[in-house]
């Protein structure tokens, strides 16, 4: 746990889910190239690197306007979820020690909620069979704001609806992009470790306020 920050009076906490907490980067990992090669286009190399910072209705409109792809952007993301599906609904795991920091935070009466590029219906199946759902006020998606993580929509609407002030509210990211987002919004940022975003390891431990390697590791008192 690494602290940049000036101490602060923590009232909430806004949580990306995939790789923040949940194991679930590797079932993103080749989403866009399965997608690709079952209309027997090759993707590109740097497939992954293209998508990552952008929504599931941002990658539908790149897959239509680079290769053609001729469904609306809706069924597009329609056929993603349902690639999606099965993990979410049976095999995804929650991070190690993500139960005991959450319930922590749950008896200091911090706010909790979830700001995700994932769709919600996912976020909730999820959530309910890991036991987790209870822990967080609200969901909100790049969907219902109708933007992505290279905005900070997601997060400003986040923090309307918890009401409390920004200089009172982390951020909780795995991803340098969505990282970035935050920080140039104002807003105070925790970083989370997942192996998906080693190579940019270093520049999100220099952008971010807190660094979080092991959530087992980790105390409200850090904060």
């Amino acid at each position: 746990m690494k602290n940049k920050s000036h101490i602060i009076n923590f009232k909430a906490g806004i949580f990306d889910l995939d790789g923040t907490i949940l194991n679930s980067m590797p079932v993103w990992d080749n989403l866009g190239a399965d997608y690709l090669k079952s209309y027997n286009i090759e993707p590109p190399m740097n497939l992954r690197e293209i998508l990552k910072p952008m929504s599931l209705a941002q990658a539908a409109e790149y897959f239509r306007k680079e290769f053609g792809i001729t469904e609306t952007s809706s069924e597009i993301v329609n056929q993603a979820n349902k690639m999606l599906e099965y993990a979410y609904f049976n095999t995804i795991e929650e991070k190690p020690g993500v139960y005991g920091f959450l319930e922590n935070l749950k008896a200091s009466d911090i706010k909790m909620c979830i700001a995700t590029a994932t769709d919600k219906y996912l976020v909730e199946a999820a959530l309910k069979r890991l036991n987790l759902i209870g822990y967080f006020d609200f969901i909100i998606t790049c969907k219902c704001v109708g933007a992505g993580k290279d905005s900070p929509v997601i997060y400003l609407e986040a923090l309307k609806k918890l009401g409390t002030d920004i200089y009172e509210t982390i951020i909780f990211e795995d991803s340098l992009h969505a990282i970035k987002t935050a920080k140039n919004a104002g807003f105070i940022v925790a970083g989370v470790y997942d192996p998906s975003a080693q190579e940019d390891l270093e520049e999100i431990k220099k952008i971010c306020d807190y660094f979080i390697e092991d959530f087992n590791l980790l105390s409200i008192d850090d904060f």
